[in-house]
């Protein structure tokens, strides 16, 4: 009977234990759920005759490793910081090791010994990184086999809300994953391929230079860029290409509205504010702008970023609340944490709400003399019972992954990332039964 352990029973574990729990069930596996709190992993196995809930503390080594010997294949879904104290234990002892999170220096020098004792450390295996790997090494693997020349990949994911979930709200955008990451996105300098030229943007610029994307069907996205599409050269075997970028997708306007924050410098975090403890919103935005005691802080603000009064962004801003004089309501903070304290009042997830994950590839390449392009989409919306379309996609990929290789079917060995067939193709196969499908279609290009 093969056993299973799960490190980390958070809000985008709901899928995968359930995943895992009916796996268990088909193949009369056990699964046991340590988290830090021992109730959230009761609640998520809730009963199930093939789950186990304990109280796991990572740092506690001797419990680590007696839970990691007693299983047959470990899924680490805490911080990615702590992914190496089980991970060298799994090597150790030879038991199979995945993440959804990206490869660290720590885990790749854990490789050769790895692969020594035939183990695999499979990482960046849920959804960006991850499914934006696998589905997009498909097609970039099937115009090389076709002897193609490729000259562009582009890859925009997002993690936005249902259009009916955001009806009344202007920036058609809620935290559906960390909100700290949101608030710090896009900080140092972004790097990509364009037309054979290195191109660099800095953060002060970077939320003005979007790209419009149409997704049939789900209408207009605005993408802006991730930070280093570089490293992929090598990921994707790509060295040569004309184009690689890598972005980040959001409904239009969202773009221009959050620049407001980014050139206010409310997304600072890298000092403590003074007096937060009496500050209101108003305050806070205040606190960026000139003293005047004659013009109001939304005169202010429009005079300095250059808006219109009665413009788009500015109701962006309106709407979120951040002229008024409500308490922020935190004792100490940095920009950035007041900031992301003010925007969960309006961006949270409501009951009933429900998310979406985007994601769009396009492959441009010459046939022959013939320029050809394929773009593919994925669109998923979350169910209301704890099934994001986060917690869907990042799970199923490694709660498939798990299955396969406890089958027998991934066989691979080493620190691996699923960019080779042999992982993507059953991975991809199976969660096309959980909808999650990428759409194919090849646009007509105009040869010059």
């Amino acid at each position: 009977m093969k056993k299973i352990l799960l490190l980390g029973a958070g809000r985008s574990a709901t899928t995968l234990i359930q995943y895992l729990l009916e796996k268990c069930e088909e193949y009369q596996w056990n699964l046991t759920v340590g988290d830090i709190s021992e109730q959230s992993a009761k609640d998520k196995i809730a009963g199930n005759p093939h789950g186990r809930a304990i109280q796991f503390n990572i740092h506690n080594e001797a419990q680590r490793v007696q839970e990691i010997t007693r299983s047959d294949l470990v899924i680490s879904m805490l911080p990615a910081r702590f992914h190496y104290l089980a991970a060298q234990i799994c090597v150790a002892y030879k038991k199979p090791f995945l993440t959804a999170s990206y490869v660290s220096d720590d885990i790749k020098k854990l490789d050769w010994e790895a692969q020594k004792n035939g183990v695999i450390l499979l990482m960046e295996s849920g959804l960006d990184p991850g499914i934006d790997h696998m589905s997009g090494m498909r097609v970039l693997d099937q115009i090389k086999e076709a002897n193609h020349s490729l000259t562009g990949f582009e890859t925009f994911t997002g993690g936005l809300v249902a259009p009916e979930s955001t009806l009344d709200n202007p920036w058609e955008y809620k935290f559906t994953w960390n909100p700290r990451n949101v608030v710090l996105a896009g900080q140092g300098i972004v790097k990509f391929i364009q037309e054979g030229r290195y191109k660099y943007i800095p953060y002060h610029r970077l939320f003005r230079r979007t790209e419009l994307i149409n997704i049939p069907g789900y209408g207009y996205f605005e993408g802006y860029a991730n930070r280093d599409s570089l490293k992929y050269l090598n990921v994707y075997k790509l060295h040569g290409i004309s184009t690689l970028y890598r972005g980040t997708l959001r409904r239009p306007g969202f773009s221009r509205a959050w620049n407001v924050f980014v050139q206010l410098g409310a997304t600072d975090d890298t000092y403590q504010m003074t007096g937060v403890d009496d500050m209101t919103h108003r305050d806070f935005i205040n606190s960026f702008l000139v003293f005047d005691p004659v013009n109001s802080v939304e005169l202010k603000l429009a005079h300095y970023m250059n808006l219109d009064i009665d413009g788009e962004e500015m109701f962006k801003l309106k709407w979120l609340g951040i002229f008024d004089h409500e308490p922020i309501g935190l004792d100490s903070g940095t920009p950035a944490q007041i900031l992301q304290h003010i925007l969960q009042k309006k961006w949270k997830l409501a009951e009933g709400d429900k998310d979406m994950i985007v994601m769009w590839h396009k492959f441009d390449f010459m046939d022959g003399s013939q320029p050809r392009q394929i773009q593919s989409y994925m669109v998923l919306k979350g169910k209301t019972d704890g099934n994001t379309a986060m917690a869907q996609t990042v799970g199923l990929p490694l709660g498939i992954a798990a299955k396969l290789i406890l089958t027998g079917e991934i066989k691979s060995k080493g620190v691996q990332i699923p960019v080779v067939p042999d992982i993507y193709n059953p991975i991809l196969r199976d969660l096309e039964q959980y909808g999650i499908e990428f759409v194919e279609r090849e646009i007509e290009m105009v040869s010059h």
